[in-house]
């Protein structure tokens, strides 16, 4: 398989050779759902709490007594019918909600989203992207560049996802202040955070396929073919 190779100005350099055991799967929605809704699950905080008849405070005395007043009986103000009682069935904060996903289905969903985006020609390979000091003003002229390739670029939110093949800190912080991209090493991709953007960027392809590689069990590397002048 072959992808068209970008530069940081949005300009065509040649093509890259990506392995088809990565990006070259069919879909599968059933899977890919079941590990992404397992993802935020997993990520979800139990905050919400609701008191039961048992830990409100109050009524332990008994309102009236049982019998001759004509009304119905009761035991104690904190039932939950009354105002200021418990509450029955109510959210807690003790409950689990998190959900076990298996190896296996994590990376082949990772790679089976991979080829859907792929496919949708939602991915784009970049040569390099390496800053080595910290600059907004020299990110927004990638971004801006890419803007005028792809019109997804110029979403308010969830733009892009940038893949770097490694932690480099001057790049990290260069994009930091863009709210609508997100950028992170390669070896953290996931289903949840590729679908959630418009566009995946993944920087040095070569060296970002063979991290990727390893999340797969067939092994294939990346060739950069130069463009042709």
């Amino acid at each position: 398989m072959e992808a068209t190779l970008y530069n940081t100005k949005g300009e065509k350099t040649g093509k890259v050779t990506i392995p088809e055991n990565l990006f070259g799967l069919p879909w599968n929605a059933d899977l890919v759902h079941q590990v992404v809704t397992s993802m935020q699950d997993n990520a979800r905080t139990s905050n919400a709490h609701t008191k039961d008849r048992g830990e409100v405070r109050g009524g332990g005395k008994k309102p009236w007594k049982q019998k001759g007043t004509g009304r119905a009986r009761v035991g104690s103000s904190r039932s939950p019918i009354w105002k200021g009682g418990g509450v029955t069935h109510g959210p807690r904060n003790e409950k689990i909600f998190a959900r076990k996903v298996s190896q296996k289905m994590r990376q082949k969903a990772l790679l089976v989203t991979l080829s859907r985006k792929l496919k949708d020609g939602e991915v784009i390979f970049l040569d390099s992207l390496r800053m080595e000091t910290p600059k907004a003003k020299d990110a927004k002229l990638v971004l801006s560049a890419f803007a005028r390739e792809f019109s997804g670029f110029s979403k308010k939110k969830n733009a892009a996802f940038i893949a770097l093949p490694g932690a480099d800190l001057g790049t990290l912080k260069s994009f930091s202040n863009f709210g609508n991209v997100v950028i992170d090493d390669v070896r953290n991709l996931n289903p949840l955070s590729i679908l959630s953007v418009k566009y995946l960027v993944i920087a040095d392809p070569k060296a970002a396929i063979e991290t990727l590689s390893k999340k797969s069990v067939v092994k294939a590397p990346a060739e950069v073919v130069p463009a042709k002048k």
